[in-house]
């Protein structure tokens, strides 16, 4: 059985984050359990700084998740909209099943958090304190756990869960086999955590009785699918995002992009709105490392390089529209894509290694080494085994015939942020600017020392 790449991708973020979640309870139990900070009235520095690391890895993990589920919402809706309705049934059973198990991790993680933070007035002080190096602001942590005690989510979970127990069978035999299957375990694991008793159920069906009319009409999958975008997207602050934007360059703009790229620019962009740009540093919070044309790395001899050779059908059918690649890390992970995914950006930005073409095939032999490696929400540059996407370039360039990069500390962390790789072009210091896109600051494609001043303005706004 076969998925599109939004319920294959979906299904990659939600097997690694609830891995990750995992990890982090392990991680945060016996910092949570220990009475000293509690006696003592305060956390040591290196306590507060394992708590920071902690809190920013569960905000960007808990931000990917929610992004999942609202997107696998719009993809798998039939509410008349171009846009929609795009999956077939089957599809959209899988997509369901993506966004439940998804939801559940949510509420898992954040259940977690309350049952050991309650009645501790120190670590929810602490929780609820301000990281500016992220953009995250004081009182994020009780913003976001009073949403769990709203009645109106269980009448919503109701109609995820009602169609959970008719077809768990279902969807057990439907994804046997692919990437999703290990989504069964994950719901049924978490399933028991997050049952809407009766009373609970009656209670929230006489607050919202005037919402009910919006799922009149709609299959079960249907309301299934609405009763988990409107749980998780009331988990979003409004200030952040829009529900329903989807970034995209203008053709003009996606097409003089590409006469000016070559193998080894590499992308910077911006997502109006996203989910996801919450809690990353700068207005140009995202990098993708672009690799060539297919036809451009045959040349190169990468289809026989031991990186690239058991990765070339992959890296040839990963999109049939558009030859040109890049190795992009992602909330689903490090993988082979097309321009496609850096092009679905609202502002872009592309900077240029000053590298002879035999080092840039190393470079992008390096990058393909990474493929099919997680996503690290703990943004932690001193592990190789989980990339962020900056460290896709930091990996592919580092020590390459003198380039180096001088990593930042943030919230107790080795850094490398996308505005960062910017500013290292902009000094011309191994990279130079090509390009620049930013709607707002320019209204075209700006080359050179125009697109240099784009960047300035954008950086110092």
């Amino acid at each position: 059985m076969s998925f599109p790449e939004s319920v294959t991708s979906g299904a990659r973020t939600v097997v690694g984050i609830a891995e990750h979640f995992e990890q982090l309870k392990q991680v945060a139990r016996p910092l949570f359990e220990a009475d000293a900070a509690s006696e003592r009235g305060y956390f040591t520095p290196t306590e507060d700084e394992r708590v920071r690391q902690l809190l920013i890895s569960y905000w960007q993990s808990r931000n990917a998740l929610i992004e999942t589920v609202v997107t696998l919402h719009q993809a798998s809706s039939r509410g008349g909209k171009p846009s929609e309705g795009t999956l077939s049934d089957d599809d959209r059973a899988a997509a369901f099943l993506v966004a439940w198990s998804g939801a559940l991790v949510l509420v898992d993680a954040a259940r977690f958090l309350r049952r050991n933070c309650e009645g501790r007035p120190i670590i929810l002080n602490k929780l609820n304190e301000p990281e500016p190096h992220f953009g995250i602001p004081a009182g994020t942590y009780d913003r976001i756990q009073s949403s769990l005690t709203r009645p109106f989510h269980a009448w919503h979970l109701y109609h995820a869960r009602d169609y959970w127990d008719k077809r768990q069978s279902f969807l057990s035999e439907l994804v046997a086999g692919t990437e999703a299957e290990p989504l069964i375990e994950i719901a049924q694991r978490l399933y028991s955590n997050n049952n809407v008793d009766l009373q609970q159920y009656a209670v929230s069906r006489m607050r919202t009785r005037t919402k009910q009319a919006r799922t009149k009409g709609r299959d079960l999958v249907g309301r299934a699918m609405y009763g988990l975008q409107k749980t998780v997207s009331r988990l979003i602050s409004g200030k952040f995002t829009h529900i329903g934007h989807k970034p995209q360059l203008p053709s003009e703009i996606a097409d003089r992009v590409r006469s000016l790229i070559r193998p080894g620019d590499i992308f910077v962009n911006r997502k109006e709105h996203a989910i996801t740009n919450y809690f990353l540093p700068g207005f140009w919070p995202h990098a993708a490392f672009y690799i060539g044309q297919t036809e451009q790395l045959e040349q190169m001899g990468i289809a026989e390089h031991p990186h690239g050779q058991p990765r070339w059908r992959r890296l040839l059918d990963c999109d049939s529209n558009c030859n040109g690649r890049v190795v992009e890390a992602l909330k689903d992970g490090v993988r082979i894509r097309s321009l496609a995914s850096p092009f679905a950006a609202d502002a872009i930005t592309v900077i240029r290694p000053r590298l002879p073409d035999d080092v840039l095939k190393e470079a992008i032999t390096r990058a393909l080494f990474h493929d099919g490696k997680p996503y690290d929400f703990d943004f932690d540059l001193t592990r190789s085994d989980r990339l962020v996407c900056t460290e896709v370039v930091y990996r592919s360039f580092e020590g390459l015939a003198g380039v180096n990069f001088s990593l930042t500390d943030r919230a107790g962390r080795k850094t490398l942020a996308a505005e960062d790789l910017l500013q290292m072009a902009l000094a011309e210091q191994h990279f130079e600017v090509v390009a620049a896109y930013a709607p707002g600051f320019s209204s075209g494609v700006a080359t050179e020392a125009a697109a240099a001043n784009v960047l300035r303005a954008t950086l110092t706004d």
